[in-house]
């Protein structure tokens, strides 16, 4: 649910491939159009999703091993939109219902990796979008628990994550204000937050297990910063964690009565 300060780099559409012109055709003659996705096959996609590793991870900072094993194994063309599937691995945030967003990958590999998230961790998702975070995190963590705001979006992300078959591998879903967190699953050792407060909500800085991280976009309109914030002791006090901005961002409000 991120745009990062980066300008798409597309400047000129190139002419229609054979399949789009055989769809154009059919569409004249009646006959309905294959779906894209369903004209594409497995090894095309798996073949894109190498590439997008390579290219927009490895050949960056992506380095945590176990973070570039779950994006070869995420299906991302999963979590877009059928118009959009062309560029399911572009290097750049979609468009998905209700006016949200579906991050860059390179961005999501960027949050999840400042997460450092351990073998058997237990995690909280923030604004689930598309689903395709919260499935990467499926591969990463132990448990995930992830909230989203808007009930279209949530059940987009729903339908996304069942047909890819991760509703089934402790990938735990709620309709609700992420601004609360999950109390009752709580502590949790990585939070990642896909939509920029303001300010930081105290109720997730709360539910950060000593040693956890908080990956979260802050500010409003005139600018804001992604933020880690790692719990280096108990309780509330400010001392008892550690703030880090690491980049500029634009993400799309977080939603909610706070």
């Amino acid at each position: 649910m991120l745009a990062c300060q980066q300008r798409d780099r597309e400047v000129s559409r190139p002419p229609p491939s054979p399949s789009v012109a055989r769809d154009a055709s059919a569409a004249a003659s009646g006959a309905p159009a294959p779906s894209p996705r369903a004209s594409r096959s497995a090894d095309e996609f798996e073949r894109e999703r190498e590439r997008m590793v390579r290219e927009q991870m490895v050949e960056r900072d992506i380095v945590d091993p176990r973070v570039l094993a779950a994006l070869r194994r995420v299906p991302r063309h999963r979590f877009v939109l059928e118009h959009t599937l062309e560029r399911a691995y572009a290097d750049t945030p979609l468009p998905i219902p209700a006016g949200q967003t579906i991050s860059q990958p390179y961005i999501v590999a960027f949050m999840s990796q400042a997460a450092q998230i351990r073998q058997g961790a237990r995690c909280l998702e923030i604004g689930t979008g598309s689903g395709y975070q919260g499935a990467v995190l499926t591969e990463l963590c132990a448990e995930t628990y992830s909230i989203e705001y808007l009930p279209e979006v949530a059940e987009f992300a729903r339908r996304n994550l069942q047909s890819a078959g991760f509703l089934e591998r402790r990938l735990f879903l709620r309709v609700g204000d992420g601004y609360a967190g999950w109390p009752e699953r709580a502590p949790f050792d990585a939070i990642l937050v896909t939509a920029a407060p303001e300010t930081v909500p105290p109720p997730l800085l709360d539910q950060l297990a000593v040693g956890g991280h908080l990956v979260i976009p802050v500010g409003g309109p005139s600018g804001q910063e992604l933020e880690v914030w790692k719990r280096v002791a108990p309780g509330a006090a400010r001392a008892s964690f550690e703030r880090t901005a690491v980049m500029s961002v634009r993400f799309v409000p977080f939603l909610g009565p706070h």
